[in-house]
């Protein structure tokens, strides 16, 4: 789910950014969904789900239930356990069908009424919906049903398939959600009730990810296997690329919709955003990254002393490298998991200084040593350059940086939140003008084809690419109308909302 800021498309509000990631040099994504039917303790099922998808997002949770009778939501800035820690939360929240949402906005400030899941009082009864992915003609579909006379409520391309829904003519509302899935592009995983379904959809390519799963007899629909395990449920498949999938009292729905095509998922799950303990497309995250470092052990060898991971998400590619290399893993930078969002630092001295609240040197490790550091990708190279000059400050003789994805060079408009081409490192430097920028001894990436044969296959096809990888390559498989129509989002104003 994007947002779409009234100031700048591409700007990200200070307020809501880590302190020790105020230039943007990570990649994160921006949801996970999760939904259930039929289960007595649906909305305490739905919190641990997202509780399991937290590093999905987040900025903001929310979950909606169905009773029988009324339709009941709680939505919170903030993490799960905030929001959903205490049992009055869930006491609010009676029913047997839940969704759940966490969030990360991809642009623009973070503000309640963007918080999902979004609800809308149809003409058939009320319709709640979760959204991960991103509409690449979310804006268009906007100003035409704007100007149609309909009225917005959020700043989210969530509620343009709420408007969609609303407006088809057609009888049935698995009818009319498929109507409204005719009329957008992009990427998406939507998990949305009535007051009789659970409905669940993928877009055609399979680009954002959506598992279904079952506890007790009842279905469950959710970004990641991870939030299967946490509850104790049984993973029964992943929703097919184009699939649709509604669950009422006395059936269940599978539509295809949109005829088949040669799926391609985000290659970015793997890489960085799923879980490691995931399962996504039949393939283990966690050995899927370990093939990685095998691989980049192969392609950029080092001479080196020790191998050293950039916590958390370099660590599976690290260990995989070290083996392959032969060198001993250690872990020379230690995290801190508890640092949460601070204060604004009051000088740029101060907010120099804001990576080591993150991550420390294990001067023990580094000292006196060659190293190889390995991390999961290089976006702005910012915080590369403070991880590289504390490497040095701790003794390390020489840095050798490897990476273990292809240099990023396109920024993505499926609901990864990258800066502008021109923003990214890989697009304005050569290998030799970033390694200079960053302060490395030696800097290398995994090739495409490199990423491709950790995946189990021979290399990339350039005819069919088997995975979404528009980032490394610049080949959107998608149409991007918003951004070939040039529509510009200041004409959308938003009321100041307290929090």
């Amino acid at each position: 789910m994007t947002e779409i800021a009234v100031d700048d498309l591409f700007k990200s509000s200070p307020a809501i950014e880590d302190s020790f990631d105020e230039y943007g040099d990570t990649l994160r994504e921006e949801c996970g969904v999760f939904g259930i039917y039929g289960h007595p303790d649906a909305a305490a099922i739905t919190a641990l789900g997202l509780h399991a998808l937290q590093h999905r997002g987040q900025e903001a949770a929310g979950i909606t239930t169905y009773d029988g009778q009324r339709f009941h939501s709680e939505r919170r800035l903030g993490l799960v356990s905030d929001a959903f820690s205490d049992g009055e939360a869930i006491k609010r929240l009676p029913g047997a069908i839940a969704v759940g949402h966490v969030r990360y906005s991809t642009t623009g400030a973070t503000i309640l009424r963007n918080v999902q899941p979004l609800f809308a009082e149809l003409d058939g009864g009320g319709f709640a919906i979760a959204h991960n992915g991103n509409l690449t003609n979310g804006l268009t579909l906007r100003r035409q049903i704007i100007r149609d006379g309909a009225i917005c409520q959020s700043t989210s391309d969530t509620e343009v398939m709420l408007h969609l829904v609303a407006r088809s003519k057609r009888a049935r509302f698995t009818e009319r959600f498929i109507d409204a899935l005719r009329a957008i592009e992009g990427a998406y995983a939507f998990v949305g009730l009535t007051n009789k379904k659970l409905v669940g959809a993928r877009d055609p390519l399979g680009i954002r990810p959506l598992v279904l799963g079952e506890l007790d007899g009842h279905p469950i629909l959710t970004s990641e296997t991870c939030a299967l395990d946490i509850i104790g449920a049984r993973y029964v498949r992943d929703v097919e690329p184009g699939e649709v999938i509604v669950f009422s009292s006395d059936k269940v729905e599978t539509l295809r919709p949109f005829g088949s095509v040669p799926p391609r998922p985000c290659i970015f799950e793997y890489i960085y955003f799923a879980r490691p303990d995931s399962v996504v497309g039949g393939r283990s995250v966690y050995q899927v990254r370990k093939n990685m470092g095998f691989q980049l052990a192969a392609e950029a060898p080092a001479d080196a002393d020790v191998v050293v991971p950039v916590p958390d998400s370099g660590v599976p590619a690290a260990i995989g490298y070290a083996q392959a290399a032969g060198i001993p893993y250690e872990l020379g930078i230690i995290r801190n998991h508890y640092v949460g969002r601070t204060f604004i630092q009051p000088t740029q001295a101060v907010r120099d200084q804001g990576v080591r609240m993150k991550h420390s040197a294990n001067r023990s490790v580094i000292e006196g040593k060659r190293i190889v550091l390995i991390d999961d990708s290089l976006v702005r190279g910012t915080t590369s350059v403070k991880i590289v000059r504390m490497m040095r400050e701790a003794g390390a003789r020489e840095v050798h940086f490897r990476i273990s994805s292809p240099p990023i060079t396109h920024p993505d408009y499926y609901g990864i939140d990258t800066p502008d081409r021109d923003k990214l490192l890989a697009a304005t430097h050569d290998l030799e003008g970033m390694r200079r920028y960053i302060g490395a001894d030696s800097l290398a990436f995994l090739s495409i084809d490199g990423i491709y044969k950790a995946m189990g296959y021979e290399g990339r096809d350039p005819v069919r690419p088997q995975f979404t990888d528009h980032c490394f390559t610049g080949e959107y498989p998608t149409p991007l109308t918003d951004r070939l129509g040039e529509v510009s989002p200041r004409q959308l104003s938003l009321l100041a909302e307290a929090s």
